[in-house]
């Protein structure tokens, strides 16, 4: 099931997996044994496909690469309760068992999209992902096209203990997926005079990005490539982005380096991410800056990853002297106020920036007005060079789709992109890779159902079901 999700993208694979782990649920007897049915699949499920969350343990491997082994296996089997409280629930259905554990499982992944500050990270509807029926996320969301595939799996399972009627249904519902998805993919847009962007990817390996005797090399390398002639025939940059705490001071005491980098961008504005301070409160930033310097715009980052970015129960972790991983205040950063639109000025419109992993969440994506494309910087380095910064980008893909806008993704190692509104990505800097890229912003698509609704229709259609599968009929008697 795990092979479902990038890199490896075994789409076919994973609706196996799927389809198994339903036909293992069925000859379960008992709730118990359905619980630890559910448990075990999740915790190697989310072992693999969350490899990568040994990375960060490693780059300070001195002090922090004990920790790694502990982190995936709690992780992994913490993420995997929510699977086992489905099957354990679905277990207990009085009829139609299958149907409980499409709706119970369904559920899980919605809730663990939420609670505790919420992990949707390779949701089981992803798998889709290299298909073109993940289009179907503008119309139902992420965790919807989760039900509909788990739907999928539950038709087919009952086609393997001899309900050909299922396996028809089954057979037809995928056709409709991919056949309808296909349906819906866009042509190519016409980008003749749009305004032309530049994405900075300066690649600086984790180890060193804050050492001081490399800082000065990625500073003046983004520099370089800010002030670098336009590509491919096109005009000089409107907007220039840099990727997540690109510039190694914070945001008020960073004057000089701001005006080196707003004339190396003339006549372009520049996205960049820093760090700044306000009191005793530190915050992971997104500024536009323009020529002056002036910083017109500053985003403050509200969707912070626990035990990364701030220590829950920091008071107890500071006995035992740990702190969180990425940040590099003290006390960890704080949250900004939440979403907020930044206006990029020009033809470029509004943006809904994301700082790193708040592209992850599709309910971080909800601002008071719709925007003319989404801003993720981010910093993927601590993901490692494997499954973690691939995962990252499909992810990225998939928020553009549900939301039909184009959108501008600058990472420090890569993957950077340009994505249109239909997640396809129209240019790229491979992994690892220093080098800076420019290409005209896509425009925004039709708005999209899954943008307007969110997941409420889904948690409402969601208790329905819940309610039909686990509420007794009475029946009538004379």
């Amino acid at each position: 099931m795990a092979l479902g999700q990038a890199p490896w993208n075994l789409w076919y694979l994973a609706l196996a997996g799927l389809v198994l782990s339903m036909a293992l649920f069925s000859i379960q007897r008992g709730s118990r044994a359905a619980l630890v049915v559910g448990w075990g699949m999740g915790t190697g499920y989310f072992g693999l496909a969350l490899n990568w969350l040994t990375e960060p343990f490693q780059v300070d491997a001195a002090v922090t690469a004990w920790m790694a082994p502990f982190a995936l296996v709690l992780m992994a089997a913490g993420l995997a309760l929510f699977w086992a409280l489905a099957f354990w629930g679905a277990a207990q259905a009085p009829r139609a068992k299958l149907f409980a554990l499409v709706a119970a499982w369904a559920l899980a992944e919605l809730a663990r999209g939420y609670l505790f500050t919420g992990f949707p990270w390779a949701l089981v509807g992803y798998l889709w992902e290299p298909t073109q029926a993940i289009q179907w996320v503008g119309w139902t969301g992420s965790y919807g096209l989760t039900l509909v595939t788990l739907a999928l799996a539950a038709l087919l399972a009952s086609a393997l203990r001899g309900g050909w009627r299922s396996g028809a249904a089954g057979m037809m519902l995928l056709g409709g997926l991919l056949w309808g998805g296909a349906q819906m993919l866009p042509p190519l847009q016409d980008l003749d005079g749009r305004p032309v962007v530049r994405l900075v990817q300066p690649n600086a390996p984790q180890t060193q990005k804050w050492d001081r005797g490399f800082v000065p090399l990625f500073f003046d390398r983004q520099v370089e490539f800010t002030a670098a002639p336009a590509q491919d025939g096109l005009p000089r940059p409107e907007l220039i982005v840099w990727p997540e705490t690109a510039v190694p001071r914070l945001l008020e005491n960073a004057e000089a380096e701001l005006r080196v980098i707003t004339d190396a961008a003339l006549p372009g504005r520049v996205v960049l991410g820093i760090q700044r301070s306000e009191g005793y409160d530190y915050y992971n930033s997104l500024a536009l800056v323009t020529q002056g310097p002036k910083v017109e715009a500053v985003y403050d980052k509200h969707h912070l990853v626990p035990f990364g970015e701030y220590m829950p129960f920091k008071e107890l972790f500071r006995h035992i002297n740990v702190s969180g991983i990425a940040a590099r205040a003290e006390g960890g950063y704080s949250a900004g106020p939440g979403a907020q639109l930044v206006d990029l000025g020009g033809e470029i419109g509004f943006a809904l920036p994301l700082i790193c992993y708040e592209a992850v969440f599709p309910q971080d994506l909800r601002a008071a007005a719709r925007p003319d494309l989404l801003l993720q910087i981010t910093n993927d380095a601590w993901f490692g060079n494997f499954s973690g910064p691939y995962q990252h980008l499909a992810q990225a893909r998939i928020r553009a789709i549900e939301q039909g806008l184009p959108l501008l993704r600058a990472a420090n190692t890569g993957v950077s992109a340009v994505i249109d509104g239909a997640g396809r990505v129209l240019k790229a800097l491979p992994l690892n890779e220093a080098g800076f890229i420019d290409a005209q912003l896509p425009p925004p698509l039709r708005v999209t159902l899954y943008s307007r609704t969110g997941d409420l229709p889904l948690l409402a259609l969601l208790a329905l079901l819940m309610v039909l599968a686990f509420v007794p009929h009475r029946r009538k008697t004379d």
